[in-house]
């Protein structure tokens, strides 16, 4: 046993824990600080592009939170804005919100249960007080704090993270696919939101990470009469590798996509249309290629402010469209959350969501990966990093 900044801790890894700090640097072989206060690597957010891979304190762990050993994480297209453009909320910020590894350590409150855990993370932090949190609605939490954006997050070797905030893997669970459990499970979310029956029509606009992992959660759920939207090659290749018939398939770079969805609906539009881009024009698409009493599911971050014509919004009142929002996903750590929907289909290998992996770096090249995204530089699916 060892001690944190007055709080208890144990740790695991084939050694006492003295001497495993000791090692890293932050304690000596009594288990008291050494005063050094570089320890771990980790890659910090001082500004707007300016990330630096640097030494870091061991991260401290509050009450109730563990110390994971990070295994892999995944860059989300939301950090290639926020580490290059539009920057966050406090500096420095270790950045990365989908992340997976193993339980190191845990601090005061903490059941010992968790020690060595490999576990996935939920990244959203609800306060627990506000009417969406005393609904378990936390994904709409008012006061919320999100690790990777508002604390440090998953690009690093180490992070703390709250023990309300782990979820343990099932033996055949990689920890690449775990750090996709958030992605995945956002998908999941949209599509149990609106709940298409399987004999409706349904389209989907934007086949990134989350339009890809939304298709595959469809066909998996039994969905058959399914029209994809996409511009890349990589995009057309993954569908069909998940089931999706290639002629199913639309290539907006080719093709007049809306007469290619009259053309397939025999001119009677979809019956969900799950929008996974964020921008005005396909916004519109959706609801002009959304048939009578329709439903709309919007799913894409804005790239820009939104607005609509008026001859669009005349279209969502006289067909009586249903349009939605979706944000983030479900996660009560009860078996019904999207998490665990995400969990299970893991666990008996009905999804495979590594084939969407195209690129992986160590983490001290996790910058390369940044860069890859931001600049388009080649075709790329999911990028991950990790040791």
């Amino acid at each position: 046993m060892c001690y944190n900044n007055g709080e208890e801790a144990w740790y695991l890894s084939g050694k006492p824990a003295v001497e495993v700090l000791a090692e890293a640097g932050s304690f000596d072989e009594e288990g008291k600080s050494s005063g050094q206060e570089e320890k771990v690597k980790a890659w910090v957010l001082h500004g707007i592009n300016d990330l630096r891979f640097e030494n870091t304190n061991t991260p401290t762990m509050g009450e109730n939170e563990a110390l994971l050993a990070v295994k892999a994480v995944g860059i989300c297209g939301s950090d290639i804005p926020r580490v290059f453009h539009t920057g966050t909320y406090s500096y420095p910020l270790i950045p990365g919100h989908e992340f997976a590894g193993q339980v190191e350590a845990v601090g005061a409150g903490v059941d010992a249960g968790w020690l060595g855990k490999r576990v996935g993370v939920f990244p959203l932090i609800p306060c627990g007080e506000c009417r969406p949190c005393q609904k378990e609605q936390y994904e709409m939490c008012r006061h919320y704090s999100y690790m990777g954006s508002r604390r440090d997050g998953g690009f690093a070797e180490y992070v703390a993270v709250p023990e309300k905030c782990l979820l343990e893997l099932p033996d055949g669970a990689s920890f690449e696919e775990a750090a996709m459990l958030e992605p995945m499970a956002v998908a999941v979310h949209s599509m149990r939101r609106i709940a298409p029956a399987e004999d409706e029509c349904v389209a989907i606009c934007g086949l990134g990470t989350i339009g890809l992992f939304l298709l595959m959660f469809l066909i998996e759920a039994g969905h058959t009469n399914i029209l994809a939207v996409g511009n890349k090659d990589f995009q057309k290749r993954m569908a069909v590798k998940f089931g999706l018939p290639e002629e199913s398939f639309c290539d907006g770079r080719k093709q007049d996509v809306e007469k290619w969805l009259e053309e397939r609906t025999g001119k009677k539009g979809a019956d969900v249309f799950f929008e996974c881009v964020g921008r005005n024009e396909t916004v519109a698409q959706a609801v002009r290629m959304t048939g009578p009493g329709g439903r709309i599911m919007l799913v894409g971050n804005p790239a820009s402010d939104m607005t609509l014509p008026k001859d669009v919004y005349w279209k969502i009142l006289r067909n009586q469209l249903t349009v939605l929002g979706t944000w983030n996903s479900s996660f009560t750590h009860s078996l019904e959350d999207d998490w665990h929907y995400v969990l299970d289909r893991l666990r008996v290998g009905r999804i495979a969501p590594a084939q969407v992996i195209t690129h992986r770096f160590p983490l001290e090249e996790l910058s390369r990966g940044l860069e890859l995204m931001r600049d388009k530089r080649e075709e790329y699916g999911k990028v991950m990093a990790g040791k």
